[in-house]
């Protein structure tokens, strides 16, 4: 089976007919290599693929300005976490008139951690960040392969469920063996693969720092340091919570979902769809899933992505706000939804355009005003990417 990232490949190309330099982020193995690849092929003229974790190419890169400037067409660098340093030339090189060169960076981070990316390369660098595989690339028929397994690739077409579970167990341990170091990470691979368990369990819930380090002895900032380290490598999304000048006392803590539910799933021991389905956590990982398809839908950006709770206890769980516009999104498990007073809460106190409850039923149909289910495996038919 052959998964074509057409919109990612579109969207890559567009960005590099505006930017000098293009950088693909994603988790390792999440198929940023192959996408830069498609991508090239694409592309008029000379490419050139410079792999940052072979030998021979660091020591072609010992200075990068005499190495790179020659350079003509698509270069692309990857795994350039590994030379932050690159940046700076970079900067250089993508000032030059008439171009001779664009640049496409791949990077197992995010630009926090990249942050010479960020400040050296400013107003020369666009972002792509690319997930996992969704449902609008494999197929609604997939749906329930890729809530079990996840999305990233060599897990998603594995041969069995079996051998996907055992190549998500082997990235666990490769990621914090060898991939966070690389990164500069120094907490012990022990330690953080203990706390990647535990946030497992804490998937869909509200961050509390407090109860994490009471369960590992550590304080509020150590555990708050794992958490950005996982989410600065795109294993977690922390999902912030929305507040505005309500008379309601409003939650402030972020939410944490795993980005990939086939990588929650291999930490909670999850192995068959019939574990999945009798497991404590299945509702919250099906929330994960869906608010992950949703973003990837609409095409929401990270910072236009949040979920809002008060203390008297209305909630949604996703509200996407882009300009004036805001879009809410409730999830249930359930083929029977219905209109609750925390919808209706969130309705008014939010001035949503619409509030939509994506469900497990089989069809989409309206609920009240500005109210509508939607059937899971009929959201990338009603639900429309944002303008």
């Amino acid at each position: 089976m052959v998964v074509e990232r057409a919109e990612a490949i579109a969207s890559v190309r567009a960005a590099l007919q505006g930017a000098p330099v293009v950088a693909i982020l994603g988790a390792r193995q999440v198929g940023k290599t192959t996408l830069a690849r498609q991508v090239a092929a694409r592309v008029r003229g000379p490419t050139t693929h410079l792999d940052l974790e072979d030998p021979d190419v660091v020591a072609r890169l010992d200075d990068p300005m005499i190495a790179l400037s020659s350079l003509r067409g698509l270069v692309v660098l990857d795994e350039v976490q590994r030379r932050p340093e690159i940046f700076a030339p970079l900067r250089v090189l993508a000032d030059r008139r008439p171009r001779p060169a664009r640049f496409l960076v791949l990077g197992s981070a995010s630009p926090p951690l990249l942050r010479q990316a960020s400040e050296t390369l400013a107003g020369r660098i666009a972002f792509h960040e690319l997930r996992g595989f969704s449902m609008g690339e494999v197929g609604v028929r997939r749906a329930s392969r890729l809530w079990l397994r996840g999305g990233f690739p060599r897990s998603f077409l594995a041969r069995s469920d079996a051998a996907s579970e055992a190549w998500r167990r082997d990235f666990v341990r490769t990621y914090v063996e060898r991939d966070l170091p690389a990164l500069g990470v120094t907490v012990p691979s022990a330690t953080l693969r203990r706390f990647w368990t535990m946030l497992a369990h804490w998937h869909g819930q509200i961050w509390n720092a407090s109860e994490l380090g009471r369960s590992m002895g550590v304080g509020d900032a150590t555990v708050r340091r794992y958490l950005d380290t996982l989410a600065g490598t795109f294993i977690v999304r922390v999902l912030p919570a929305f507040r505005e000048n309500l008379a309601k006392r409003q939650v402030k803590a972020p939410k944490v979902y795993f980005t990939d539910c086939g990588m929650l799933h291999a930490l909670l021991g999850i192995r068959t769809h019939e574990d999945l389905l009798v497991h404590p956590r299945v509702g919250a990982s099906w929330e994960g899933l869906v608010v992950g398809e949703v973003i990837a839908r609409l095409g929401a950006r990270a910072d236009e992505c949040f979920f809002w709770r008060t203390h008297e206890g209305a909630e949604l769980d996703l509200l996407v706000v882009r300009g004036r516009r805001r879009l809410g999104f409730e999830i249930k498990r359930t083929e029977g939804p219905r209109v609750t007073p925390s919808m209706r809460s969130a309705l008014a106190d939010l001035h949503l355009d619409h509030l939509d409850v994506v469900h497990a039923g089989a069809e989409t149909f309206p609920l009240a005003e500005r109210v509508r289910a939607v059937a899971f495996r009929r959201m990338l038919d009603d639900i429309q990417p944002l303008a």
